[in-house]
């Protein structure tokens, strides 16, 4: 049977989750304090899994998970917080817990939580059991002192760096089980010479999957290049694409290697490859198909050799139906697809990329913000977040330039906030209104498309067919 620790001073309150996990077929201890559970835990033969409140008469439930890794106690912990809590669940995390769950406590969400946790340390212990028993085979009398502690060996998460690290890592996958979902298929499909087509809404984070997947495969010491399918203008694209010689066309003042060669025994990314025009998406197909490439205005082909990802925030199928985009190149470049989790779907990922943005931000700014009051927090919570980690990103950086305290207030995320979506973004409404809103932008951006299209709020996909369609 697993066993769980609850640790929570409300009496009441523990008592009735240790009933009702008990119904769950759980064996459940209780404790009020950090120093009554960490008796618990030297009593114990094992425990598969820690409940704590954060905030406990003695100490608080950081020290108890620290006290945990000091002794190799490498059972899951879940923070049980409230949002005027949120920075302590967060540093919780960082310093090595599975989750959080906010009160009060839904308990289907609870009771998945637990259950992921568990099944999470079980396979990081079977493997590490693997790992060990390959390097160094123990002896039997090793083996039985070892079943007899009822302790493992704790690891620290590599993928979140802690407090004290010396550098803020640029990208944190997330904890969540949607973040788990994804990164998992990364780690399935990454390896493999499968095309991958990445989908998902803007500022989702497909270019950061895109550079793991060839961090993950056989590739990754050769190049990774990125091209920007949605920048490129119709004219150039041969040559953005394969490179060109010089005198190939009018301002061709010397040979230029195209994204294929660039990227030549690595990795190609395209994004927004579904902005792609009817006649480059030709070109593209045969690249890939013959595995060869002529620059423009060159004479000899050369062999190329690549793994190809792509990313678009459109419906490509629904684009192959009505004829925009080639099927042939569709079925091509999709041999496996991956689906990209909006920031609403990460749950408590939220507070985990809101604090690395605002590390971020206080590097960049030459700032010292530590974090959220409770009110702020709360907003984090309440809001959909349609731009995903880009507008979480672009919103705390302005609330930690906008802060004059230690943390960032309800009065400075609501600025920041409301910068973002009222002062920059130009919602299109009739079309009599689009088309100034869009005339407007173009010259506020002296006619640069894709910074038009971040000042009005939406793709470049979207302006360019609106511009398009109104005739501007």
């Amino acid at each position: 049977m697993r066993h769980i620790l609850i640790v929570e001073d409300d009496i009441a309150f523990g008592t009735m989750l240790q009933t009702w996990l008990r119904r769950k077929g759980f064996e459940v201890d209780k404790a009020t304090s950090v120093g009554a559970a960490v008796k618990l835990l030297v009593d114990m033969k094992s425990v598969d899994l820690v409940l704590s409140n954060p905030r406990l008469p003695d100490h608080d439930g950081l020290r108890l998970l620290a006290w945990m890794h000091e002794h190799s106690i490498n059972a899951p912990f879940i923070v049980m917080t409230n949002y005027a809590e949120v920075q302590n669940a967060v540093l919780a995390m960082k310093s090595g817990a599975a989750d959080y769950i906010a009160k009060p406590v839904q308990p289907d969400i609870l009771l998945q939580k637990i259950n992921d946790a568990m099944e999470q340390n079980a396979q990081q212990s079977n493997a590490t059991i693997q790992n060990s028993t390959t390097q160094n085979a123990p002896t039997a009398q090793q083996t039985t002192q070892n079943s007899s502690s009822g302790k493992r060996l704790y690891k620290p998460s590599a993928k979140l760096k802690t407090q004290n690290s010396e550098a803020t890592p640029r990208y944190i996958e997330g904890k969540s089980e949607a973040s788990r979902q994804l990164y998992s298929y990364v780690e399935l499909v990454a390896p493999t010479p499968m095309s991958v087509l990445i989908l998902g809404a803007s500022g989702t984070g497909k270019e950061y999957v895109a550079h793991r997947i060839h961090d993950l495969s056989q590739r990754r010491n050769r190049p990774f290049f990125a091209l920007d399918c949605g920048a490129i203008p119709r004219d150039v694209a041969a040559s953005e694409f394969f490179g060109h010689k010089k005198g190939a066309f009018t301002g061709a003042d010397a040979d230029k290697r195209g994204a294929f060669e660039i990227a030549n025994g690595g990795t190609l990314f395209l994004d927004e490859v579904g902005n792609l025009s009817y006649e480059v998406q030709v070109q593209l197909l045969r690249a890939l198909q013959e595995r060869r490439i002529r620059p423009v205005g060159g004479t000899k082909e050369i062999d190329i050799d690549i793994r190809l990802v792509c990313a678009t925030n459109e419906n490509l199928e629904e684009a192959v139906s009505e004829g925009r985009f080639r099927e042939d190149l569709y079925h091509r470049i999709n041999e496996f697809t991956i689906y990209m989790p909006k920031l609403s779907e990460r749950g408590s990922d939220l507070f985990l990329f809101a604090d690395l943005f605002s590390r971020h931000a206080n590097e960049e700014l030459n700032r010292n913000v530590e974090g959220f009051y409770s009110g702020a927090a709360e907003m984090l919570a309440s809001h959909s977040w349609p731009g995903n980690l880009r507008e979480l990103n672009n919103v705390v950086k302005r609330a930690v330039l906008l802060t004059r305290g230690s943390q960032i207030t309800t009065a400075e995320l609501t600025l920041a906030m409301g910068q973002i979506r009222t002062d920059n973004v130009l919602q299109l409404h009739d079309e009599d209104t689009e088309r100034q809103r869009i005339i407007t932008a173009l010259q506020q951006t002296n006619g640069n498309k894709a910074k038009a299209a971040r000042l009005l709020g939406v793709d470049r996909k979207t302006i360019y067919n609106k511009i398009e369609k109104l005739g501007i």
